[in-house]
């Protein structure tokens, strides 16, 4: 059979020099049906002929290399989550969707993306610096309660996060023009987009908050050095009469196991209350699984249940194992069978406490067995001084259970 060598040549020439422009930076919108687009950038490379993309959000490279092309169809898979974006190459342009899982149904958002390196165009230079801490007001949030938001600003460039009674909203990035701010972030389970009126230096009004395909809700905020977050609402707590956990959930081969089973016995144990769906769990799983993998000979085991979107066991097990493989999770990762929505998921799951309010909270057990300490949320690395403290509290209580008899 005769094979034309020259066009072979010109062909793997042209298909070459295609995938070498497809490489570099790309700035992404997700548009929403009000008119309001979620932006994010990330970086196009190829690392041993195979596309990989790096999305980025403040200090965040997050690393996504399931991706398939055929022809001009992108399928990519992000690496935690039920989230994918099928998308279309052409004229140096990416449209299609982003496609995430939910309780109840797949959430759809047009997506396009073009080269380019900016997430915000800043058109004018500001005119004020919010860098500090902010005590910030919610729609949602309830009297006397207030969240908090510590921003940097450098020019133009903005970077920050916002913190609450349950966790934080992780890497935000984005721009100061003039009077106005705007921020956001992606990663496969936040798509989020926060805009606001600068007052002054100690004043931001007419904020809007948007998250995903639909939710929106107003915020305002003023400077205050010393904002906390209050926790009383979230709290958790034992029962009366209670000290101790009993349960038993199949592990991700379907397998039993108990929180009396012999590889518990005389072990501090840290119970994760988790869900793969949820973007502070995968901060906190990173955080656990560097731990337990340095610290398991020491004494410590954990446990994670899994709280999903759905009793479908498969769909439930493969979001959990992208948990598993992203983050090298050696400990006990249990599925309870019990979705994220269901009213009654604490009483179906451990009675022994008062429910469950967020995603992640955490169970300290000591060598006894009995519960020792309950925390609700998680201060992730975007936090800063925060994530340090948790992470010296956490190291604290674990090493003085150790010690006890």
């Amino acid at each position: 059979m005769y094979i034309n060598r020259s066009f072979v040549f010109f062909l793997l020439v042209i298909l070459s020099s295609r995938a070498a422009a497809q490489q570099g930076w790309w700035s992404a919108k997700l548009q929403r049906n009000d008119g309001n687009a979620i932006a994010f950038t990330f970086e196009w490379r190829s690392e041993k002929g195979k596309p990989v993309w790096y999305i980025h959000n403040a200090a965040e490279n997050i690393r996504v290399d399931n991706i398939t092309k055929n022809g001009d169809s992108v399928l990519v898979q992000m690496p935690v989550f039920e989230s994918q974006f099928k998308l279309r190459y052409a004229d140096n342009q990416l449209t299609g969707v982003w496609l995430k899982g939910g309780a109840v149904r797949t959430q759809s958002i047009p997506f396009t993306a073009v080269q380019h390196n900016k997430r915000f165009t800043a058109t004018t230079q500001p005119d004020k610096n919010i860098s500090g801490r902010w005590a910030v007001n919610f729609d949602s949030n309830k009297p006397n309660e207030l969240s908090v938001a510590e921003l940097k600003q450098t020019g133009n460039k903005l970077t920050g996060t916002f913190l609450n009674p349950t966790g934080d909203y992780r890497y935000l990035e984005g721009v100061v023009t003039k009077d106005s701010l705007f921020l956001s972030c992606f990663d496969g389970g936040h798509a989020f987009l926060i805009t606001a009126k600068i007052d002054d230096n100690k004043k931001i009004s007419g904020g809007t908050f948007y998250s995903g395909a639909l939710y929106k809700e107003n915020w305002q905020a003023v400077k205050n050095a010393k904002a906390t977050v209050t926790e009383d609402n979230v709290a958790m707590f034992v029962k009366p009469g209670e000290e101790r956990l009993h349960f038993t959930f199949k592990d991700l081969q379907g397998n039993p196991v108990s929180i009396n089973d012999e590889k518990f016995n005389n072990k501090v144990v840290v119970i994760q209350l988790m869900g793969s769906w949820c973007p502070n769990c995968m901060d906190e799983t990173a955080f656990l699984s560097d731990y337990y993998n340095k610290n398991r000979q020491r004494g410590v085991e954990i446990i994670a249940l899994a709280y999903e979107y759905s009793t479908d066991w498969d769909r439930s097990v493969k979001s959990l194992q992208k948990f598993q493989n992203r983050f090298n999770v050696q400990y006990t990762v249990l599925n309870t069978g019990v979705t994220v929505v269901d009213t009654l998921r604490t009483e179906k799951t451990l009675p022994e406490v008062t429910p469950i309010k967020f995603f992640p909270s955490s169970i300290i057990l000591d060598k006894k067995g009995k519960i020792r300490k309950l925390d609700t949320g998680f201060n992730g690395p975007a936090t800063g001084e925060h994530y340090i403290a948790y992470k010296k509290e956490f190291y604290e209580t674990i090493d003085k259970l150790l010690t006890e008899n």
